[in-house]
């Protein structure tokens, strides 16, 4: 069981803990940290077309500028190092017959790949939605060569649900698309 540690700092800005990183909301200055680390093919490689590439900075303002205000409960966060953006994880959460379900996207900077600060953020986020949002499941799709995200999301708990053939298409090249899902206990 993962403890959810929720500081209000002086800027009253909602905080979780790691081991190490802080996932907190994104602000103004975030901008050169989060182009630098974005900004990087490996990373991009297995995550949606809207995660651009090149990560330019242009890309970067507007992307700190989109969810400097979020109102909490927040979805977005930046994953951060010594106030330093290395990487993003959020929730999305889903419409219609979907509504209690949200979907989590991450990303980390390569030079902290393997280290399992990803996998305690999936961890983070995932017990403070079932705390703070009305939702029952969360999901997430990972591209069939990317098998490194789903040893993440099975030691965060997630369990694979199934594997949709042919789903999507990533730098022209057809690819599975690996469900993987935690349900709300109790």
């Amino acid at each position: 069981m993962i403890n959810i540690i929720i500081l209000v700092t002086k800027s009253l800005q909602m905080e979780l803990h790691g081991n190490g990183f802080t996932l907190r909301g994104w602000k103004k200055g975030d901008e050169i940290s989060l182009q630098k680390h974005a900004d990087n093919t490996n990373i991009s490689r297995y995550l949606l077309d809207r995660f651009p590439s090149p990560y330019t900075m242009v890309d970067a303002i507007w992307w700190v500028e989109r969810l400097i205000d979020q109102p909490e409960p927040l979805l977005n966060f930046a994953i951060t190092i010594n106030d330093e953006v290395i990487g993003g994880i959020g929730l999305e959460p889903r419409e219609d017959v979907y509504r209690k379900t949200a979907l989590l996207g991450y990303w980390l900077s390569e030079e902290l790949w393997g280290k399992g600060t990803i996998t305690e953020a999936v961890k983070l986020v995932t017990a403070y939605a079932f705390e703070k949002l009305d939702i029952i499941r969360i999901q997430a799709g990972v591209l069939s060569k990317n098998p490194a995200s789903m040893r993440v999301l099975e030691k965060a708990g997630y369990v694979k649900e199934g594997i949709s053939r042919n789903a999507v298409i990533k730098n022209g090249e057809v690819m599975d698309e690996h469900v993987y899902a935690v349900l709300k206990k109790g």
